[in-house]
């Protein structure tokens, strides 16, 4: 009988820390705040007696731990942290009505990049000028192109390309390139009804082409533009001989055929 209760004795004793070592074993070593606290009053207040509990009940205990231990993204947010969230989130009117472009805004977008690309057509005539003051005919012949093709097609930029288009023309005429002349001062005419240079320069080419009747209706042009211009004139004085010339020659050749 004594062996008996040794045996008995022994088992009891034993008991403890079994339940224990399971209770350690099913932790996954992730030591929360609740178990350093448990860990520190192992002496004093009601430590024994959970202990005690955990002893007895190690796999309630070690429901509880995983409880604990649960990741805190898995509780749910509050209500006002969820409002919170859908302010922050979600576009507000005054910011809708920031991003919104407003029909005002959008002609004054519209005017800048008109005027930008107007300067930027300005640069290019510029450098078209240098370069025909230089002789370089074909390089002002580029720039004066991009000066047109830059230039905004509105009334604002409507002198601009009324001289490119005269500015092409002669150089043209100094390239010997008489019927390039006459298309381009044509255009810068169509744009520029008054402009006096277009006249000037078309007159000259339709001179080399031996088209006097088209230089003098050019120069009387001139003249109903600006009466004083003794230039346009005088070239008119010239050219009348030279196409009454012309006119009889093409009579003696129908004549001829005849």
């Amino acid at each position: 009988m004594v062996v008996i209760e040794q045996e008995e004795s022994e088992q009891r004793n034993a008991s403890p820390s079994n339940a224990a070592g399971a209770a350690n074993d099913a932790s996954d070593g992730f030591e929360t705040a609740s178990e350093a606290d448990l860990a520190s009053d192992d002496d004093g207040g009601d430590g024994g007696a959970d202990r005690q509990q955990e002893q007895k009940h190690p796999e309630e205990h070690q429901r509880q731990q995983q409880t604990e231990q649960q990741p805190e993204h898995n509780v749910p947010q509050s209500t006002t942290e969820s409002s919170e969230n859908a302010l922050i989130t979600e576009e507000s009117p005054e910011k809708a009505l920031i991003t919104e472009e407003s029909p005002e805004n959008a002609l004054i977008n519209e005017e800048e990049s008109r005027q930008k690309a107007l300067d930027h057509a300005n640069e290019a005539k510029l450098e078209g000028n240098k370069l025909f003051v230089d002789g370089k005919y074909e390089e002002a012949l580029s720039q004066y192109e991009v000066a047109l093709q830059v230039a905004p097609d509105t009334p604002s930029s409507v002198d601009i390309r009324s001289i490119c288009h005269s500015n092409r023309g002669v150089c043209f005429l100094k390239l010997g390139k008489y019927d390039d002349t006459i298309k381009e001062c044509t255009k810068a005419l169509e744009l520029n009804p008054v402009y006096v240079k277009a006249f000037v320069r078309r007159g000259e080419a339709h001179e080399k082409l031996e088209h006097f009747e088209e230089a003098i209706a050019d120069m009387k042009k001139i003249l109903e533009i600006d009466p004083s211009n003794d230039q346009a004139r005088k070239t008119i004085r010239r050219l009348e001989p030279l196409a009454a010339e012309k006119r009889e020659k093409m009579k003696e050749e129908m004549i001829g055929r005849s």
